[in-house]
């Protein structure tokens, strides 16, 4: 589901449709995802959000004892030790034990990261940097750094909310479900998630008491797609949409449709079309919204006519 704004979505046509004479021959244009998500991004840039207060830490400032969860096992091919290769490191904490200095290539004193793991081993991640060169953005790929877990954690933790996607997952089977979009969900805790997105939210419904998750980026990321802004709403998103009345809300948030449903009420509903095609005639306007997996809407002067979900 993108991500959720406050204005209405309006594609833009070019002039020359706007001005063209029907002549009883339809002409088909076509606006590109390209164009419809540079349109959308556009109108989303005017919402003002609430981002979650970035955590700002840098491997300087880094102490002893610091702990680090593992995603995957092929950490142990970006860094050195003397283990066998049999030992599995996902799902486990590291604990960093300082660092070391060693030159590289340009003669520049680079830092040369050690962690311990629980089993007493030492693991060093040779960083090419020096000291200066690090940012708060900076983490080691693999490695999810707790201090920034448990900062998420205390920020979201018994917070209500409101989810923007109907794409949740299950607690037990980490397996993809079928949620509803636009509900209050309770945060209950915020762990480690994977190795591409590094926060997992754990949240109740509240109406109905399910349990799910969500994987979302960390607050400083570049990944806004998948950052808190875009997944959660701090307020009812039906109070921005006064005129859609409860019966057809209530279709939204199953990401459900029914015919005679207007343009935004079908955004709201299934996301961003992939491609759009506008067949005007002397009848009206017709227009084809297009979805991946051969998902597609057949409006009639901004009506829903047709659909395949």
């Amino acid at each position: 589901m993108r991500k959720f704004t406050v204005y209405t979505a309006t594609l833009i046509m070019s002039t020359s449709l706007a001005g063209c004479m029907f002549t009883g021959v339809e002409s088909t244009q076509r606006v590109t995802e390209k164009e419809v998500q540079r349109t959308m991004g556009e109108l989303e840039r005017r919402q003002p959000t609430m981002t979650l207060r970035p955590f700002v830490d840098s491997v300087p400032a880094w102490q002893h004892g610091k702990q680090f969860f593992v995603t995957d096992n092929q950490v142990r091919l970006i860094m050195t030790s003397t283990a066998p290769d049999t030992v599995s490191l996902a799902g486990q904490l590291l604990t960093y034990d300082g660092y070391d200095q060693g030159s590289v290539l340009d003669n520049r004193d680079a830092l040369n990261l050690r962690f311990r793991s629980q089993d007493g081993t030492t693991y060093v991640y040779r960083t090419g940097k020096t000291a200066d060169q690090f940012t708060s953005r900076f983490s080691v790929p693999l490695l999810i750094d707790m201090d920034m877990v448990t900062d998420v954690d205390r920020q979201l933790r018994g917070t209500e909310v409101w989810i923007k996607t109907p794409i949740w997952y299950d607690q037990h089977t980490e397996a993809m479900m079928r949620g509803r979009q636009f509900v209050r969900v309770r945060v209950d805790a915020v762990v480690p998630g994977n190795k591409v997105l590094p926060l997992k939210v754990c949240f109740t419904a509240v109406d109905t008491g399910q349990k799910a998750f969500l994987w979302m980026s960390a607050p400083n990321a570049t990944m806004h797609n998948r950052d808190f802004d875009s997944l959660f709403s701090l307020r009812d998103l039906h109070e921005n949409y006064p005129e859609i009345s409860d019966a057809t809300w209530q279709l939204i948030v199953s990401g459900d449709l029914a015919v005679g449903m207007n343009k935004e009420e079908c955004r709201l509903a299934m996301g961003a079309p992939k491609r759009i095609s506008q067949l005007p005639n002397q009848s009206g306007l017709r227009e084809y919204w297009y979805y991946d997996g051969g998902a597609y809407l057949y409006f009639i002067d901004g009506l829903l006519n047709q659909f395949r979900k």
